[in-house]
């Protein structure tokens, strides 16, 4: 799937925030190698490299557009990476995935293997969106099922809102030794400007949906889809839109 580094960055403060609140949450002090896992575009990865300046900072990605703005940032070694395929290096004391893990199948078993592997003193976070039951997601997936779009849409969100309830990744990450830190947080974000909503989900959620369609039928679906957004989440008095998205953090530490 592309992605488009600019569309994602349109929100970059309110995307940025959730990775803040999981980064406040490791604890390492001089770690030899960090590796984010679903770099994007590398603006989170940064913080990484200014935090522990000393340490290899690595960030994969599967999107070429997005590996090449993100090899652009100093201190960043950037590459194309499956989150799937991907195993921590032995000297890998911070492993840390923002975002990501909701778009690939059976994460869980990805998860168990990346801490056991981890080194002892190893950390690992990771942050995934849990609003897959919001208006914002329900609205898209009955119009993909519509009668109007099944035949183009049939399956191509199939396994892109999936994932576990919080104690399940933290049973997880304790099966595999680790001390864990596991919380939720729903932020209310207010957003500007006209269909605001339809331009986050531009950027993450719709990407499958607008790629499986010509550029017509494309269009023809964002204009349906912008109206049940705008009725689902109206904006206030001042022209504002309050986006409530809920995020499931998880923090492991290898004693």
């Amino acid at each position: 799937m592309d992605w488009n580094p600019q569309q994602y960055l349109e929100f970059a403060d309110e995307r940025g925030r959730p990775f803040l609140d999981l980064l406040g949450r490791v604890r390492a002090q001089k770690p030899r190698r960090v590796v984010d896992v679903g770099c994007g575009p590398g603006n989170l990865t940064a913080l990484l490299a200014a935090r522990w300046p000393d340490a290899i900072i690595e960030g994969i990605d599967s999107s070429p557009q997005m590996v090449a703005q993100a090899s652009a940032v100093p201190g960043v070694d950037a590459r194309l990476g499956d989150a799937t395929e991907f195993q921590p290096p032995t000297d890998c004391d911070v492993l840390i995935s923002n975002a990501t893990l909701q778009w690939v199948p059976d994460h869980p078993a990805v998860i168990a293997r990346w801490a056991e592997a981890l080194p002892t003193g190893g950390w690992l976070a990771f942050q995934v969106p849990d609003n897959f039951g919001a208006p914002s997601h329900q609205l898209m997936r009955s119009r993909a099922k519509s009668p109007r779009w099944r035949d183009q849409l049939g399956g191509v969100l199939r396994h892109h809102d999936t994932v576990a309830r919080p104690g399940e990744y933290g049973a997880l990450l304790r099966r595999a030794g680790l001390r864990t830190d596991v919380w939720q947080t729903t932020y209310l974000h207010l957003l500007e400007g006209a269909d605001p909503v339809l331009k986050w989900v531009r950027g993450t959620g719709l990407r499958p949906v607008l790629q499986a369609l010509s550029a017509s039928d494309a269009a023809e679906f964002e204009q349906e889809y912008a109206a049940e957004l705008r009725a689902a989440y109206p904006s206030d008095s001042d022209g504002r839109t309050t986006f409530p998205f809920t995020r499931t953090f998880c923090v492991g530490y290898k004693p």
